[in-house]
């Protein structure tokens, strides 16, 4: 049976790439090829001659240690990764890397490797082409009309993020989302009843999904008839349960744990082609696999071909919708109006997270796209759209997010939809929470998806909620992470700035790290902001000392410039909203701002940590904060014009 010989191949390729790397997963391919191969083949849109066809399915591979089993699927189905790739799996600079990368290899829609963060993703993908389908489809013509397929193991369904994105997708009734659970009962440790025994089909059932099972992952028949079946389903997402045998296909060593995560060995190979019936000849592709897929390839391509077609007609019914629906997905931006003198015109004393609020819905007024949402505390992160709606299971056309308390699902839902296209994604939550984030955003930065964080309440400034909800250490946690502009802005019209640097982002991520307390508008404040650093305010004579600040510190710093002052010190003042900015700057405007034969000081109320890049002395807190008033807080730790003004009279002595 030809199909039959496909998956062989299919398992076949993978277990040798794996043995030629000496290194790799080849239990979830060998055990998982007949369902993937039988979604790819008959069940999934695609279009391997353009993998960036607006409306294909999107397939994700949230376990993604099973990245041979993609990789071979790309080779078979004419992805452009040819042999030599399959042959360099996981070696330096192959297209065949450890884990699916976004970006690096055609037909990789996400990147996937942390568990459970793939589902999260998918949940992302359906969102994005819900709300899209609400805004550009008409009766006669469905432009987007996709479906979202992930493939999970145990793992996966082990990880708390799962559950976070898996109980929201239920909530909205997500029914173009599928996903398919390779149920082979082992991890690395061994069978998966030492630490997971519930029962996923109830557990999904409680969510509000379709389950579906199929009792032997090598019925292909029976995987296709429920593929159809979830497809049928339009108020549920569907979870297919496949139950298989994990290496399956060489029998010494197949069902048993010491097959995730190793290599066959050239016994195990030799051992499951003589099993399988398959060529002994290395990475072999008979004629007649071959021959079918491209004639398959030519059958997918056609369905883009027929969708071209329809939206021709399309646009000619509909000029201004189309004409929309090719700027959201070029990622045209408003740049006239982010240029424009009424954008950066705004500036009041007001909390950065209030200042925030007002440039986001001047932004959501000429940018129809801009999606995003809160993880439930939208009115205190001032992350509402107030012109919209909200995106639910009644309205998908809702623009307003509600994750709920579900920080992690949320921050990579939302890269989900950044890499969907068409959208221009954010996610908002309190600061100190970006450490359940964190995960996200760091492959949100490796992949570069221009995606924002709104984080407010970011300092001792939150106060009585005590050192639970204060930040601390998370500014340099964020800082350290590449690829990622952490925005800390002193007053509106910074925030003006960093609204404007993530909006115009192309490749980089941007957190913007939002007071709770006011801010007063600084008289040398400006678009300078936009460098990462600029003085704001110069010294009256020649400068003995640089102090540089950050948010709510910028103040502290001027009034600390005019203490010194008044006491014969003249200082500088640099407020420094974004490191990773500043750095990209020249030499020489960095020297301008800070030269080096001028002694500087950091003034941030948060963990010294990092700042010795910059500075001389350091005045932060690296101690966890206390519950009492914010203005307490910043007197008891220091963060007053006037001592900060006696400790750099003290560092200049």
């Amino acid at each position: 049976m030809l199909q039959e010989k496909i998956i062989n191949t299919i398992r076949v390729l993978s277990a040798e790439a794996i043995e030629a790397a000496n290194s790799g997963h080849p239990g979830l391919p060998l055990g998982a090829a007949p369902m993937a191969y039988t979604l790819w083949a008959h069940e999934m849109k695609h279009n391997p001659l353009n993998p960036k066809w607006d409306n294909r399915d999107r397939f994700v591979l949230s376990a993604g240690h099973g990245s041979m089993l993609m990789y071979s699927l790309l080779h078979l189905f004419d992805y452009g990764l040819p042999m030599d790739e399959l042959k360099q799996f996981r070696q330096l600079n192959s297209l065949t890397p450890g884990h699916p990368e976004y970006g690096h290899t055609k037909g990789i829609e996400i990147s996937t490797g942390p568990l459970g963060q793939g589902i999260a993703n998918a949940v992302g993908f359906a969102m994005a082409e819900a709300h899209l389908a609400a805004k550009f489809n008409t009766p006669e013509h469905k432009v987007v009309d996709h479906y979202t397929f992930a493939l999970s193991g145990d793992g996966c369904l082990m990880e708390g993020i799962s559950y976070e994105a898996a109980s929201l997708a239920g909530t909205l009734k997500l029914g173009k989302l599928i996903l398919m659970y390779d149920s082979n009962q082992i991890t690395i440790e061994g069978n998966t009843s030492i630490a997971f025994t519930e029962s996923v089909s109830k557990r999904f059932e409680a969510m509000n999904w379709q389950v579906l099972e199929v009792n032997d992952g090598n019925d292909i028949d029976a995987i296709q008839a429920a593929l159809k079946v979830a497809k049928l389903e339009k108020d549920k997402p569907t979870i297919i349960i496949v139950k298989t045998i994990i290496g399956y296909g060489c029998p010494s060593k197949q069902g048993s744990h010491k097959v995730h995560g190793s290599p066959l060995g050239a016994d195990g190979v030799a051992e499951m082609k003589q099993f399988l019936e398959m060529p002994e000849e290395p990475f072999f592709v008979d004629e007649d696999v071959k021959l079918f897929m491209k004639k398959k390839v030519q059958i997918l391509a056609e369905e883009e071909h027929e969708w071209h077609t329809m939206f021709k007609a399309y646009e000619a019914a509909n000029p201004e919708l189309a004409a929309e629906y090719k700027a959201w997905f070029s990622g045209e931006i408003p740049m006239d109006y982010l240029e424009s003198e009424a954008f950066w015109s705004y500036s009041e004393k007001a909390a950065s997270r209030s200042s925030s609020g007002k440039i986001l819905n001047k932004i959501a007024e000429v940018m129809p796209n801009l999606i995003g949402g809160s993880a439930d505390l939208a009115p205190s992160n001032n992350s509402d759209m107030k012109a919209r709606g909200s995106f639910s299971a009644d309205d998908y056309y809702g623009s307003n997010l509600h994750f709920g308390v579900r920080e992690h699902a949320m921050t990579a839902i939302v890269n989900g939809m950044q890499a969907h296209g068409g959208l221009k994604a954010y996610a908002a939550t309190f600061f100190v929470f970006s450490d359940y984030m964190k995960p996200a955003i760091r492959l949100a930065a490796m992949m570069k998806l221009p995606v924002t964080y709104i984080l407010t309440h970011d300092s001792i400034g939150v106060g009585e909620d005590g050192p639970t909800h204060q930040p601390i250490e998370q500014l340099a946690m964020l800082r350290s992470i590449p690829n990622i502009n952490v925005i800390r802005p002193a007053d509106a019209r910074e925030v003006t700035a960093a609204w404007y640097t993530a909006m115009t982002s192309k490749e980089t991520p941007t957190a913007l790290i939002l007071s709770r307390q006011n801010l007063e508008v600084l008289d040398g404040s400006s678009r300078e902001a936009l460098k990462g650093a600029y003085v704001v305010s110069e010294a009256a004579g020649t400068a003995k000392a640089i102090l540089i600040g950050t948010g709510s510190e910028v103040g502290v710093a001027i009034k600390a410039q005019a203490i010194l002052k008044d006491a014969g010190i003249d200082v500088r003042v640099v407020s420094m909203p974004c490191q990773e900015l500043f750095d990209m700057q020249s030499d020489d405007y960095k020297a301008s701002v800070l030269p080096k034969d001028i002694p500087t000081v950091s003034i941030e109320a948060a963990t010294t940590f990092g700042w010795a890049k910059y500075a001389d002395l350091t005045i932060g807190r690296d101690d966890f904060g206390l519950s009492a008033p914010g203005n307490v807080l910043f007197d008891l730790f220091g963060f007053t014009g006037e001592k900060v003004a006696e400790k750099v009279k003290a560092f200049l002595a």
